[in-house]
């Protein structure tokens, strides 16, 4: 029976002094906001217009793709089913709770409270999300102890990013591409940077996938597609801004899945398809959209934008995943740079171009809305006008579009160096001997840390896989 040094030990402590921390935080800083609060409500209150009924069904969306649909993505490994699953579920629960707090505390604290409403749940989900982005490109080579330990780091510095990036540098992203998922693709890369494992460069016997394991991982893709627009739409201006970001997730990942089943045949040496090609590169257009997902890009734009994240994304598999594991020592085992990196940077392209062709024209009053930053300023006298036009708009910076582009460019560049810093900085730390890491051996095997039931079979006799299997997953 095989056993993970130090798990025994290690994962029962953390967790009872992270649930100790935990529930003293809350009992002294959570409280509800105006929407959960019995205090507040009287006999004129209707309660529909409770903001949970507008957050809720994006909350529920976000939940699926979050424990449904990145934990069958994270099973298709033939014997880490059980951790690519389990250990997803354990990272996302914690994440969540320690992202409410670390988030509230940038975003909703005020009287010495953090004030808590669904639309903190959604946040803390989009925060999670980073994490098991990042938790891809060490799959079956950590420990759960090393991922809670991952979580408990990455979160307050992607919270801090957010906040510094969204209020200060003030730009536009509702699809999270430069936020979420530039950032936790380079984040996840400086980890794996810090856990280089040598051996694993020529292929490990139990990194590999079956029948089985491709179905369930096939599974979690299309909950991933079905539920994108929620993921993309959730945080954008209600009314005709959220009803674009539904239409062009939509359509880009429609683009995105024809072109992927065509790259798969064409490229397949067998004339066949491959299915890392189906679970992955298919979703490539729902990040490609993001950073401009709510603007007047128009269908053509998004459909095209589908078409070029998915083209990126496939070749990035096939080619620049194998190029960095061998030349710097990034072992991405997801291929999150793929799906979350290359996908993202196209995404930060679409959006400043969109940027620099935004026009009243186009737009109408309510550009100012979602370009606030294009807004004028306090004390303009076009403010005043826009406002009656436009209840509750309130004064932007007066950028032009040239210098919002260059805020972007900013954004980007900033999350990247954080982000990979940090990652670097996390990894190192995951590196102390007491945290279970498994062995070289021990990697990508569910018998290291779990009872395994009677049917579950042996290794023996498994051949290390050879460079024309493509064993990458997102």
């Amino acid at each position: 029976m095989k056993k993970s040094s130090g798990l025994k030990v290690g994962l029962p402590v953390l967790v009872l002094v992270f649930e100790v921390v935990l529930l003293a935080l809350y009992a002294i800083f959570v409280t509800y906001d105006d929407n959960a609060n019995a205090k507040l409500q009287n006999n004129n209150t209707n309660p529909m217009e409770n903001t949970m009924y507008r957050d809720y069904p994006y909350f529920a969306d976000v939940q699926v793709m979050i424990f449904i649909g990145f934990g069958c993505l994270l099973a298709f490994l033939r014997f880490y089913g059980f951790s690519g699953m389990v250990f997803n579920f354990l990272t996302a629960t914690f994440a969540i709770q320690w992202a409410i707090l670390v988030q509230g505390y940038f975003q909703f604290y005020h009287d010495g409270k953090i004030h808590l409403g669904v639309i903190n749940l959604l946040n803390a989900e989009f925060a999670c999300a980073v994490v098991l982005i990042s938790f891809g490109a060490v799959l079956g080579k950590t420990s759960p102890v090393q991922l809670l330990v991952m979580a408990f780091l990455e979160i307050p510095i992607f919270a801090a990013t957010e906040w510094a990036v969204l209020k200060y540098i003030r730009i536009n992203d509702a699809g999270g591409s430069i936020v979420i998922h530039l950032f936790a693709c380079y984040f996840g890369l400086g980890v794996t940077f810090m856990l280089y494992r040598p051996s694993l460069n020529k292929g490990h016997m139990k990194e590999i996938t079956s029948y089985q394991s491709d179905i369930l991982s096939v599974m979690g893709t299309l909950y991933l597609w079905v539920f994108w627009p929620s993921f993309n739409s959730a945080l954008t201006f209600k009314g005709d801004d959220q009803h674009r970001a539904v239409l062009h997730t939509f359509i880009g990942l429609s683009s995105s899945t024809m072109t992927a089943f065509a790259l798969s045949v064409v490229f397949n040496k067998r004339g066949k398809l491959t299915m890392a090609d189906i679970q992955n590169v298919t979703l490539a257009g729902g990040v490609t959209v993001g950073a401009s997902v709510d603007m007047m890009i128009y269908p053509a734009t998004a459909y095209a934008l589908g078409v070029m994240g998915c083209t990126a994304c496939f070749f990035g598999y096939r080619y620049l995943t194998p190029y960095l594991a061998r030349h710097l020592k990034i072992q991405d085992q997801c291929g999150i740079h793929n799906l979350h990196g290359l996908t993202g940077l196209i995404s930060c392209v679409a959006g400043i171009c969109a940027i620099l062709l935004a026009t009243e024209e186009t737009y109408g009053p309510s550009m100012y809305q979602i370009f606030s930053h294009r807004a004028p300023p306090e004390g303009d006298p076009k403010l005043l006008e826009l406002q009656q036009l436009i209840p509750g708009l309130k004064p932007g910076l007066g950028r032009s579009a040239q210098e919002q582009a260059f805020f972007q460019v900013a954004a980007i560049l900033t999350t990247i160096v954080v982000a990979g810093v940090g990652g670097l900085l996390t990894g190192f730390c995951l590196k102390l001997p007491f945290l279970a890491s498994p062995s070289d051996e021990d990697c990508f095997d569910d018998e290291c840390f779990f009872d395994m039931p009677s049917d579950f079979h042996s290794s023996a006799g498994l051949k290390i896989p050879t460079g024309s299997e493509d064993i990458t997953k997102v």
